[in-house]
Parts: C-alpha cells; sequence; structure tokens
C-alpha cells in the first residue's frame, strides 16, 4: 500500500527573504548554466542556491544559516497541502493541473507500490546523493501519478501563490478530515513516478545507507489522472548521428504527426512502429549524440542550421501506455515522457528529522 501523511513543511517567510517570486526555481534538473546564474542573482535565498550550489557542503551551510536567520520556517503541526498549477502548454491552451502534496514512504519497486516507468544513469544521482547527505533534507518534490480522481471544493484563498516561467502555482493547507479521507483512498493504490526516477532511487539508497525512520520519507506531489490538465507532451530527438535509421519518404507532416518521423537533409522519412512506441522506436536505431527538446520546430530547425545530423519528432507517449508499461515492470528509454508543466522548487520542503 502507498502510506502518505501530513509533514511539518519548512518554507520561506516572505517578510525575511523577501517575495517568494524571487525565491523559487526551476528543478534542478532542468536549469542550465545560464539560468543557474540568473536564478542565483535574484535573491541570496532563492532555492537553486540549495539545490544547484557549488559544493554540497555550502548547501548545507545555507540550509542551516537560512534557519537560523529565519529566512526558513518549520511548520509547527503537520499537515498535507493541496496544489493547484495554471499554465498554458507548448500547443498554446491554457490548463490547470492539481494534486495532493505529502510525505510518501519510500518503498522498493519490487513491492510493486510505486513504479518507475524511464530507466536512470548512474552520475545523477550520484550527485543527488552527496547533496541528500550533507543537508539531510528533501528540497524539492517528485511528481507521481495515481490511477483516480479527486474533486476538492471550497479552498478560499490560497496560503502560497508563486509565477515561475508561466506557471502560477497555489497552495492550501487541507483541514484534517480532507487529509484523513484522502490519505485512506490512497492506502490501496499504486503510484506511478511521473518526474523524479533519478532522486527517488538516491532517496532509496540513502535510506539504505542511513536506516533512521526520517529518511523513509519523501516529498511527494500526487496527481491523479483523472482530470483534463494532465498533460503528456512529446520528446523529440536531435541527433548526431542517425544510427542505422530509415523509413518511407513523406511530405512534411502537419500537426498531428502519422507515427514517428525521420528528419534529415530537408527530407521527412516515417518510420515503422512494429508495434513499439515512439521513443522505443528511435532507441532501437541507437543515435548517437541525442540531444532533446519538447519543441518540434526546433528540433528541425537544428539540422537545418547544420548543427545536428538528424531529427527524431515524436508523437506524445498516451498516459495508458506509460501506465501499462509499468505495470509489466519494464522501463521506456530516458525522457520518454514530457509532463507539462514542472514541479515549482522552493515552495515547501522536507527536512529528514
Amino acid at each position: 500500500m502507498a502510506v502518505v501523511r501530513p509533514f511539518r513543511a519548512l518554507r520561506y517567510d516572505t517578510a525575511v527573504g523577501g517575495p517568494l517570486q524571487s525565491l523559487v526555481a526551476p528543478p534542478y534538473d532542468v536549469i542550465g548554466p545560464a539560468e543557474r546564474e540568473e536564478l542565483q542573482g535574484r535573491s541570496p535565498y532563492n532555492v537553486v542556491h540549495l539545490t544547484l550550489p557549488d559544493s554540497e557542503e555550502e548547501a548545507a551551510a545555507s540550509l542551516a544559516e537560512w534557519q537560523e536567520q529565519r529566512v526558513l520556517v518549520r511548520d509547527p503541526e503537520p499537515a498535507c497541502w493541496w496544489l493547484a498549477q495554471e499554465y498554458v502548454g507548448p500547443d498554446g491552451v491554457a490548463r490547470r493541473r492539481e494534486g495532493l502534496v505529502a510525505a510518501l514512504r519510500l518503498e522498493p519497486y519490487e513491492n510493486r507500490v510505486v513504479l518507475p516507468h524511464e530507466r536512470t544513469h548512474a552520475g545523477p544521482k550520484e550527485g543527488r546523493l552527496r547533496l541528500l547527505r550533507a543537508t539531510r533534507a528533501q528540497l524539492e518534490p517528485l511528481f507521481f501519478l495515481w490511477d483516480g480522481t479527486v474533486e476538492v471544493d471550497g479552498l478560499g484563498e490560497p496560503e502560497l501563490e508563486a509565477d515561475e516561467g508561466g506557471v502560477v502555482s497555489r497552495l492550501w493547507r487541507l483541514d484534517a478530515k480532507f487529509t484523513d479521507a484522502i490519505v485512506q483512498e490512497l492506502a490501496d493504490a499504486q503510484l506511478l513516478i511521473a518526474d523524479g526516477h533519478h532522486r527517488y532511487e538516491t532517496a532509496v539508497a540513502f535510506h539504505e545507507e542511513d536506516g533512521s525512520e526520517a529518511s523513509a520519507w519523501l516529498l511527494a506531489v500526487i496527481v491523479p489522472t483523472g482530470q483534463e490538465g494532465l498533460t503528456i507532451f512529446p520528446t523529440h530527438r536531435v541527433a548526431q548521428g542517425a544510427g542505422d535509421a530509415s523509413g518511407l519518404p513523406i511530405d512534411p507532416p502537419g500537426e498531428h504527426l502519422p507515427g514517428p518521423v525521420l528528419y534529415r537533409a530537408g527530407r521527412y522519412e516515417l518510420l515503422v512502429e512494429n508495434g513499439f512506441l515512439d521513443p522505443e522506436v528511435v532507441d532501437r536505431f541507437a543515435p548517437t549524440g541525442v540531444t532533446y527538446t519538447p519543441r518540434r520546430e526546433e528540433a528541425v530547425a537544428t539540422v537545418d542550421r547544420g548543427e545536428a545530423a538528424a531529427a527524431f519528432l515524436l508523437r506524445p507517449t498516451r498516459i495508458e501506455d506509460v501506465w501499462d508499461v509499468a505495470r509489466r515492470g519494464q522501463v521506456m528509454p530516458q525522457k520518454s515522457t514530457f509532463f507539462y508543466p514542472k514541479l515549482t522548487s522552493g515552495l515547501l520542503m522536507l527536512p529528514l528529522d
């Protein structure tokens, strides 16, 4: 069973730290060097100083200092929260995505309570493990899916609100009655990791070495799938080498792709699927020097500029296909899904004490 519970959040006191807008950031793994520098310049207390520090020791020192200065304060009582994110997707459509924020008990994958759907790599996990050891805090939430529905009405004014990159996040503290009801409803649930595979596996590894009850928990946003605001967009591949890929020549495709498409030398080719999902089709060709973009026009333009040999244009992976792969105990290639928007970092944190 999935075990969730209220938690005593560590969060910014804006009367001391300044406007929340200047303190939040995207997740660490989507921040490039230029954006990191820009975020650091917004405020000496921006969360990126913790999530992407110059050193793990510096992050731990900053975290302790900010609590002493009461830039960050700990809620006196545990609570679960309700998160709503309003955004405009890459397709230009305005949507609202909602979910529960709670502490989630770690479960090894073999227990089939928490399911992965993408492969991970050792490098990112090593860096996150060092940071977790140094700070002993879950600094950023992980994004999970729950195959269910929840309706929340009458929340009133949010307690926290911030706009990060055009995504407006609002948070409401939930009362004990609603918290008890949703915790009970989640007791029999399987949860799918939407975003945060590396951090989840890092948290499991840290708990195995630390052994404390506090380290058995992480900060989770659990999003019910039965809502229109949950969207998956494709992540297109831009490659320096297309491997042995080849397909049927086609005219330039319209808005909706007929299948996975290879673009090179100004020509489009439709790739044969043979029952595989689009990211799996591309993976089988073993392209080299791959980078990723959610924007099809950017992938094509990169090839046209001569900066890459080919682009693989993909259709969005359907949520039911993601669940199917995960429930079979399989995983997809890295960046097979692009859940948009990302979760904003810096709204709530979970100390492991």
